[in-house]
């Protein structure tokens, strides 16, 4: 019996390490099956995986940057994809704790596979949260995206697909890059790719000056941007039931207090809906022009990658370095809306249809409005989208005259805005035809640097940039190029007197067709006066006489080597200002009075580097001298007395002639300018008051302000109000004052240097500054309606 049982244990014992044996085949060949998956899931057998290399620079497509020279992102260029990388030391804290609290807590304590997490969810099924830490999440993104999940077997070859990638990436990257990295990569919806790019467009903010709540929200995006999109009005109640979610959690693992999440979550979004495009935000016009000079840049075959390609505006990263001020831009901007709809209100008030039956056109007949509204037709794009697809121009043409649903420009109580309506493509033209319109420029003379843009007040409506793509005739604004050229070649003083009366230039001299006879526009012909009274009055006959002295070709060669590029026909004419010439180009040229005779080509882009920071361009300045630092000192003296005795007084709040004015309640009512520093300036008016100009500039600052509208047939009725010291000087001073009162901006309040060996007399004293006017503007009560 006892043999028996002996056998019977050893049978027991052999069969048990039966069992162990196959347990261990069992579980090391599930080890090994396991990490064959993973070998398989590397090699790429189940599914493309990226190259390794590709993991030190994953691939994303990065937006160009637009920095100020007050180091603010004016915008970017960008196609499908608005981001710009920022560093993990860029991420407040409250973002960071955010995140960790919610989508992976052991964040610093696994090593890309959140073992804890993952048999949790395998437990559970998923009921008490998913496994995904933020490497996998980072993974999927880069790498995998999200492809079909509906069958079972693509769901787990891509969970395993992420652990070998967020396992790769861990070995790449530190914890906090691959933080970085995940914020950077998201897409948080209204072009927000990317934290930077969601911050600013949610909040108006960098992302290092986000508030807890804040941060809050942003993460909570994570789950769904689209289902808790904060856009206003989409779904504000889940966005904020998200985001207390992420506050719960903060204050769950010590984040925040419970003081602090209680508080946190009784308040509201407070949002900043700023959206990013390229027809909105600040600087539009600037940046279009931009976008036309990085274009020309990556055309030229030394501007190459080190690969020999072309660089991609919109998806290289690229950071283009301006010298646009943002504080001046905007201050520049709010001037010309602040101006723009008031001057448009008296404008619409005087083409209302029992007004005016032709309106906004003076001068024309309807059948030359017929013509030039057709003409209009031909040069827009709706024609010109329209001829791409095969319609004929009968086709078109009826098209025009049908009424359609659209959104226009308009001004709402002070703001430009836009309003839904149905019109006719032809009524929507005139309509657009009858807003008065703005361009702007300045500009530091001794750098080049151009610091505010504004070529429009609304880029969205009206893309035409008066800056520099539009040119008009200038007016009275181009005698200064006269007045330099007689000091220049006559050696003429400010105090030198001038007879008053007419003059008339013969036929045939300096190739004048036929005789001309300059009249003054106040009617006053009588006694004399010098030539910084002639200037300040802008008298139109002392002008005239000069240019008899001069001739017209030397004062056309004058304005060329000033830094004029527009065409100018050497006629006597031109004394009065008949040249059509941009706002870019005369600002150029005043600045170069205001720098001592030296001409300095105006600088937009200072430098452009790579996303890595190579530096690719590096502006040259370029610049010449001009005229004596003499002559430049005396014309400036002269511009002085525009702003002391002429049309530019308006400016000053303690000047005797201004207060003898009626336009003195308009001043110190709707724009109290009250400048009493140095300013030198021209006001100019073109014909049938079609144009209004002022060019004022202090000893660091030049600016040069257009305003008008866009056929020389839509203008005011008379002088009153169509002048430049009306249309576009108020501008000027609305954006002088706010420059001031920024005092970090240090815009000069000095006096002009004077030349230590100034020979010329410019110590002469105005006869009769209360007699002195502007155009004959002066004596008229201007008033606007609002």
């Amino acid at each position: 019996m006892a043999k028996k049982k002996t056998t019977k244990s050893k049978t027991d014992t052999l069969d048990f390490s039966k069992y162990v044996r196959w347990f261990w085949i069992v579980f090391l060949g599930g080890i090994l099956a396991v990490v064959f998956i993973f070998l398989l899931a590397s090699w790429g057998a189940l599914g493309e995986m990226p190259d390794p290399s590709r993991l030190a620079n994953p691939e994303t497509n990065l937006a160009s940057e637009i920095i100020s020279s007050d180091g603010e992102t004016l915008g970017k260029f960008y196609f499908d994809d608005n981001r710009t990388p920022i560093g993990y030391e860029d991420l407040p804290k409250n973002l960071v704790d955010a995140l960790i609290a919610t989508e992976d807590v052991r964040h610093f304590d696994h090593s890309g596979i959140d073992g804890r997490g993952t048999l949790r969810a395998f437990v559970y099924l998923g009921r008490k949260g998913g496994a995904s830490t933020i490497s996998q999440q980072l993974a999927r993104q880069l790498f995998i995206g999200f492809r079909d999940k509906e069958s079972t077997t693509n769901a787990i070859i891509q969970k395993i697909q992420e652990w070998v990638l967020a396992i790769r990436l861990e070995r790449q990257y530190t914890k906090e890059e691959i933080i970085a990295m995940y914020f950077n990569i998201y897409d948080f919806g209204n072009n927000g790719d990317g934290i930077r790019s969601a911050s600013r467009i949610y909040f108006g903010k960098e992302p290092r000056d986000l508030e807890t709540k804040e941060s809050a929200m942003l993460v909570g995006m994570f789950k769904n941007s689209s289902l808790y999109n904060p856009r206003p009005h989409k779904n504000p109640v889940g966005v904020r039931n998200r985001r207390n979610v992420v506050l719960d959690q903060m204050a769950k693992y010590g984040y925040i207090t419970e003081a602090v999440r209680d508080s946190l979550q009784q308040t509201e979004l407070d949002l900043n809906y700023s959206p990013e495009s390229h027809r909105e935000g600040i600087a539009t016009y600037f940046r279009e022009y931009l976008r036309g000079f990085m274009k020309e840049w990556a055309k030229d075959d030394s501007n190459r990658k080190p690969n020999g390609d072309k660089y991609d505006l919109y998806t290289d990263g690229l950071k283009i370095y301006t010298t646009i001020d943002s504080r001046m831009q905007q201050y520049a901007e709010d001037a010309v809306g602040k101006h723009m709809p008031r001057l448009q209100a008296e404008f619409d008030n005087q083409n209302t249809p029992e007004r005016n039956k032709t309106a906004p056109f003076l001068d024309l007949s309807t059948s030359e409005i017929d013509k030039l509204l057709k003409d209009g037709m031909r040069r827009g794009e709706r024609w010109r989208i329209m001829k791409n697809l095969g319609k004929s121009d009968k086709e078109i043409e009826a098209s025009f005259y049908e009424p359609t649903d659209m959104k226009v420009f308009k001004w709402i109580d002070g703001e430009a805005g836009e309003v839904d309506t149905i019109m006719k493509p032809i009524d929507s033209m005139r309509y657009y035809k009858s807003f008065l319109r703005p361009g702007m420029m300045s500009m530091d003379p001794h750098t080049g640097h151009v610091k505010a843009w504004v070529g429009g007040m609304n880029y969205r409506h009206f893309q035409y940039d008066m800056v520099k793509q539009g040119k008009r005739q200038v007016g009275s604004t181009f005698k200064p190029f006269v007045y330099a050229t007689a000091i220049d070649q006559l050696q003429l003083s400010p105090c030198d007197v001038f007879p008053r009366t007419p003059i008339t230039i013969e036929a045939n001299k300096f190739g004048n067709p036929e005789p001309w006879t300059t009249k003054n526009s106040d009617g006053n012909y009588s006694g004399e006066q010098s030539l910084k009274d002639a200037l300040a009055s802008s008298t139109n006959t002392i002008t005239a006489r000069l240019m008899n002295e001069v001739g017209p070709q030397p004062v056309v060669e004058m304005a060329k080597k000033l830094g004029v590029t527009s065409d100018i026909l050497p006629v006597p004419a031109i004394a009065l200002g008949t040249a059509d010439i941009s706002v870019y180009e005369m600002v150029a040229a005043y600045a170069t009075f205001a720098n001592k005779g030296v001409y300095n080509k105006p600088v937009m882009v200072t430098r452009i580097e790579d996303k890595n920071g190579t530096i690719l361009y590096q502006f040259v300045p370029e610049s010449k001298d001009v005229l004596s630092e003499e002559v430049a000192y005396v014309t400036v003296n002269l511009m002085e007395g525009v702003t002391r005795a002429g049309s530019g007084a308006r400016l000053r709040h303690n000047s005797e002639w201004l207060k003898k004015s009626a336009m003195y309640k308009e001043v110190m009512t709707g724009y109290p300018y009250e400048l009493s520093n140095p300013i030198a300036g021209k006001t100019g008016t073109t014909q049938n008051q079609s144009d209004g100009w002022f060019m004022g500039m202090v000893p660091n600052l030049v600016t040069g302000v257009w305003v008008g509208a866009e056929d020389r047939a839509a203008h005011f009725k008379s002088i009153t109000y169509g002048q430049g010291a009306s249309m576009a000087l108020p501008i000027w001073g609305l954006y002088m004052k706010a420059c001031y009162a920024d005092e970090t901006l240090n815009v000069s309040q000095e006096e002009f240097e004077k030349p230590i060996d100034l020979t010329i007399d410019i110590d002469c004293t105005a006869k009769d500054e209360g007699d002195i006017t502007d155009e004959a503007d002066s004596n008229e009560n201007i008033e606007f309606d609002f």
